[in-house]
């Protein structure tokens, strides 16, 4: 037969579809044999990395998402191993986002609220922007007034650090690393630092700060997050409850810098023991809150120091019915109010952030440690390693 035919071009199909039947069943076997496989590591597969846009130099940034199986996600750039998105569910499974920051990390460059930021090498404040280490007397740049604040004019919150897909098949995670030289914004020896971020299914954000030296430092390490359980971008938080499990507070002076003392919160506005809405005396007349414009004090956490995390506040969102759980291993808690946002800062969706429209706890060591011999020593000598735990935890009632 004339293979040109019609006749013949049927005949080679068939010739044709025998040789490849084979072939199809064996694919079709091993795809079955291995399609569980294949769901399971899809399951699995809950974080993914996206460009968050371009840096001074050319360089980029990019986000790193991470979900669990209950639809609640974290967005985490790398610029400052800061903390982007904070989606969780409210009491009717309506998902928010609850924590302010910026669309893009051309916000983040400026970002003078530290929206979300990883801070050191010192979180808080150095009085005069200065302190002394085995003798030797180390000046930092002032960036507060006469103060050093959150690591000095270019601290952790303004690297590009390193990312690294740490996730098991129980939770999705990212770790960011960064080498901090010597000398770097005056502070002594090459600090290699870790900050590892962990959703958990439970609905809990786990972050673990791990830090060593070649030479003895000062580290504090905190995250910067500003929350608004009720949404960011919708409203103020004076109408959201707290309660700080820390029955003593560090007073400051002008300066915001401690005065040394350790003074209790009995009897005083700043007795958060008992759930107390954040706006009920905040505009007492009390000297604290002059000086701070409101909260913006430290907390000395009852239970501490400790090596495992105990319960360091709990904040309540009556709206919502969000409720968020700070668990941490350090000795303090900073309740700041967002006294200073004053509505100029453009934020996610360009919604305008107005004063006390986000609050934070900034787990950490005491504001000046390395000038105050009585606060727990903040010192971390050459080959020790500073290690640290906090977790945020959501639910709903």
């Amino acid at each position: 037969m004339n293979s040109a035919s019609p006749g013949g071009y049927v005949q080679r199909i068939a010739i044709c579809a025998q040789l490849l039947l084979p072939l199809a069943l064996y694919v079709s076997m091993t795809f079955a044999q291995h399609q569980p496989q294949f769901e399971r590591a899809a399951a699995n597969n809950r974080m993914h990395k996206e460009p968050f846009g371009k840096l001074e130099g050319g360089r980029e940034a990019d986000l790193y998402i991470l979900r669990n199986k209950n639809g609640m996600e974290v967005a985490i750039t790398n610029y400052g191993a800061t903390i982007v998105r904070m989606k969780v569910p409210d009491r009717h499974g309506r998902i928010e986002d609850v924590v302010l920051g910026y669309d893009n990390v051309e916000g983040y460059t400026v970002n003078k609220p530290y929206f979300g930021a990883s801070v050191g090498r010192y979180a808080n404040r150095i009085a005069h922007g200065k302190f002394t280490l085995d003798g030797h007397t180390y000046t930092l740049p002032k960036n507060d007034g006469d103060n050093t604040l959150h690591g000095g004019t270019t601290g952790f919150n303004k690297a590009l650090w390193t990312a690294k897909d740490v996730s098991t098949p129980a939770a999705a995670a990212v770790q960011m690393s960064l080498l901090s030289k010597d000398g770097d914004q005056g502070f002594p020896g090459n600090l290699s630092v870790d900050v590892r971020f962990t959703l958990a299914d439970d609905n809990s954000l786990k972050i673990e700060y791990a830090a060593t030296t070649d030479k003895d430092t000062v580290v504090n390490l905190t995250n910067h997050s500003y929350f608004n359980l009720a949404g960011q971008g919708h409203g103020d938080i004076l109408g959201q409850e707290l309660t700080l499990h820390a029955s003593r507070f560090t007073p400051v002076n002008s300066n915001l810098i401690p005065t040394g003392q350790i003074a209790g919160v009995k009897g005083t506005p700043l007795d958060f023991t008992k759930s107390t809405a954040i706006g009920a005396r905040i505009n007492a007349d009390y000297e604290q809150l002059k000086l701070g414009h409101g909260y913006d004090h430290n907390f000395v956490l009852d239970g501490t120091p400790a090596r495992k995390a105990v319960l360091a506040a709990r904040a309540y969102d009556p709206g919502s019915g969000r409720v968020l759980e700070v668990w941490t291993t350090q000795p303090g808690v900073q309740f700041y109010s967002g006294n200073f946002l004053d509505g100029t800062v453009a934020g996610k969706g360009e919604v305008k952030y107005p004063r006390r429209s986000g609050f934070c706890l900034e787990t950490q060591h005491f504001p000046d440690s390395p000038n105050q011999p009585k606060f727990p020593s903040t010192e971390l000598k050459a080959g020790r390693w500073f290690r640290s735990t906090t977790t945020y935890k959501f639910s709903t009632q």
